[in-house]
């Protein structure tokens, strides 16, 4: 009789500058049945060459890291690899942070204070094709949609998709790249709940948040 075959591992990328902590998190998924970290990672641009090197099932990937940040490295990740699966593993909670990486194409976005059984189930949810938001990041998300604030930065943003800058224009006048200024305007776009900057722009105007 013929043994029915274990599926394949899910094949992991980790990349974090916090060596420790990296480290920690490859032993914790070297112990967990259908995972396997094929590769590790310190910088944005090591990520983008390592998912060519092993175009592994999904990449954990940290937003603050030396050179290029999460945001502008998922960006470029899927630019190469459009079904490039990432789920964003950082310490911050901060929903502008976790709009900017969904709107850059992230899968998920969870902290570093999860738990270890709550992570292996977002990257099964992940992997099964499906989006995870951590429970205290979609807390944050809630308060903010409920109340519809749009931040200092968002304003600011939209003050320059209203005058008809391209996103390279935004960032040199913001001092940010043209990548992470193209996720400033697409999480902008998600906040307004608008198709396009010509509708940002009026909802702006709508909501008070533009003067004529």
């Amino acid at each position: 009789m013929t043994r029915p075959t274990a599926p394949a591992p899910i094949r992991l990328i980790l990349v974090d500058d916090h060596v420790v902590l990296r480290a920690g998190l490859a032993n914790v998924l070297s112990f967990e049945p259908g995972m396997q970290v094929v590769a590790q990672g310190d910088t944005g641009e090591a990520a983008v060459d390592l998912w060519r090197r092993h175009l592994p099932d999904i990449m954990l990937l940290d937003l603050c890291m030396p050179g290029m940040d999460g945001v502008e490295t998922l960006l470029q990740l899927r630019q190469e690899f459009p079904a490039a699966r990432v789920l964003i593993l950082t310490s911050s909670e901060a929903p502008e942070e976790a709009r900017h990486a969904i709107a850059a194409g992230a899968c998920g976005f969870v902290t570093k204070t999860i738990h270890p059984a709550d992570l292996m189930a977002a990257i099964r949810e992940v992997q099964a094709g499906g989006q995870v938001i951590g429970k205290s990041v979609a807390a944050h998300l809630a308060v903010e949609q409920q109340g519809g604030s749009i931040s200092r930065r968002e304003l600011e943003t939209l003050g320059f998709v209203r005058q008809g800058f391209t996103n390279a224009e935004i960032g040199r006048l913001m001092g940010v790249s043209e990548n992470t200024a193209k996720a400033h305007v697409k999480a902008l776009l998600l906040k307004l709940h608008a198709a396009d900057r010509a509708e940002a722009v009026a909802r702006g105007f709508e909501r008070g948040l533009l003067k004529a």
